[in-house]
């Protein structure tokens, strides 16, 4: 595929985005120095869900599309070091619907991403570990696991 079906792809998705998004979210292409957009790296914010230990926290998330896309998955990632079980420490999320091999679909969007991070989350896959140790707090000290993430909720406060 060529870039140019990848680029029209994420033209519609950024329209289909600004009509309907869910609350609190925020995806939007990169603007380059000159004042030109660029379509293939989007900058994003996932809220934390209501009612969970994220809650409260506003965390940033690079989503980075391929020429290939939609045929293959982007990569998303959140600032280094960032704790979670599922994401590894250079930020990159490890997520189904994210990898080209097991559940990346084309029809996939960039919201169903986006949800889909803010679900895993609160969610981890035990199965699919990709940092040692937010897995193993996760696993043996669920208090602990639970205080490092209101702690790092606190360092992604609301947009002003």
């Amino acid at each position: 595929m060529s870039g140019g079906i990848a680029r029209g792809r994420l033209a519609e998705e950024r329209k289909a985005w600004r009509k309907n998004h869910p609350h609190g979210f925020v995806a939007r292409p990169e603007t380059q120095p000159d004042g030109s957009v660029n379509l293939m790296t989007w900058h994003c914010t996932l809220p934390g869900k209501a009612g969970t230990d994220w809650e409260g926290g506003y965390f940033p998330l690079a989503i980075h599309f391929s020429e290939d896309y939609p045929s293959k998955p982007p990569k998303c990632k959140f600032p280094p070091n960032f704790f979670h079980p599922n994401v590894y420490p250079s930020g990159t999320v490890c997520l189904s619907i994210l990898n080209e091999d097991s559940g990346w679909r084309p029809a996939i969007t960039v919201k169903q991403i986006l949800i889909g991070i803010q679900e895993l989350l609160d969610a981890p896959n035990a199965a699919d570990p990709a940092q040692s140790d937010a897995y193993q707090m996760f696993i043996q000290d669920r208090d602990e696991y639970k205080r490092r993430v209101r702690q790092q909720a606190k360092l992604y406060p609301p947009p002003v």
